[in-house]
């Protein structure tokens, strides 16, 4: 009778798990198998070993996708991790309109990133948009340009418009990471005559440690996840100049049929993905073995 209840939280597990199983585990699972077929969707899969692999790895597309994606990392791990947690230590204080000013920096992240792309679209418009017309107006006519049609700036303007909207996100982070630091460490640091610089860079920054490690793999796991914004405005062009993994990946399955490619890029994505996820499961768990 004991046994039996004590078996009964697994009982509740089953079902849970089962959804899991059919919904998670199996389509991870058949997509690796599908990596290693030729599917157009239709007809039934003809396996072919690596060859999806051998072809993707002389993709220059590929290269170019990765090489963005790495660019997109880079970006996310350095400005909005700079700019937010500058943001958190100047909210944080008792100063007029705090609340007001948290709310419009993190407000950006309210919209979905299809709004956000359509908006930013109509920003970086050639002719009637707002960028290249404050430009205008202000006789820099000669930086005004095809903002999303340049081969050499449309992968920075998406960029820009994704760390726009993931610096109050980062903020926020921080912001709550600043509610575990003690007060009376900060007062012991201006008492042993310390200023505001080593205060922040001997005490508060440690502290905040753990807060950056999350930041910083949830940054890079948003980076590797890159699609949204990249298929509202340019759809991986010009020439496949702003083309990510992920945007990529859909171009081959939706749009070229080459399911079992597709398969592949999302394998490798994964593979790519599960380093930074198990990095920041590993932080988690020590931090809940520390408590």
């Amino acid at each position: 009778m004991l046994r039996s209840k004590k078996l009964v939280p697994y009982y509740f597990l089953i079902v849970p798990l089962l959804l899991y199983l059919g919904w998670v585990i199996g389509p991870m699972l058949y997509t690796f198998y599908l990596s290693l077929t030729k599917w157009d969707g239709i007809s039934a899969p003809v396996f072919r070993g690596l060859a999806n692999y051998e072809r993707l790895f002389r993709d220059p597309i590929f290269f170019t996708s990765l090489k963005n994606n790495l660019r997109w990392i880079i970006s996310f791990i350095t400005i909005p991790v700079v700019a937010g947690l500058g943001l958190a230590l100047a909210l944080n204080r008792a100063i007029p309109g705090a609340k007001f000013f948290k709310a419009s920096f993190y407000s950006p992240l309210v919209l979905s990133l299809v709004v956000c792309g359509l908006i930013w679209s109509w920003m970086y418009h050639p002719a009637g948009g707002l960028i290249n017309s404050v430009l205008r107006a202000v006789g820099l006519e000669n930086l005004a340009r095809g903002w999303l049609s340049d081969e050499k700036t449309v992968m920075w303007a998406i960029i820009a418009v994704a760390v726009w909207r993931q610096v109050g996100y980062v903020m926020v982070l921080y912001l709550a990471g600043l509610q575990g630091v003690d007060p009376q460490l900060i007062d012991a640091a201006k008492v042993d005559g310390a200023n505001s610089w080593n205060t922040f860079r001997h005490v508060i920054l440690p502290l905040l440690t753990p807060v950056t490690t999350i930041v910083v793999v949830i940054s890079i796991i948003d980076s590797l996840r890159a699609f949204d914004l990249v298929s509202v405005m340019t759809r991986g062009g010009p020439y496949n100049s702003s083309s990510v993994l992920a945007n990529f990946m859909y171009i081959e399955a939706f749009n070229n049929y080459k399911m079992g490619y597709a398969a592949a890029i999302s394998v490798i994505l994964f593979f790519i993905s599960a380093v930074f996820i198990f990095i920041y499961l590993w932080r988690v768990m020590q931090d809940e073995l520390e408590y």
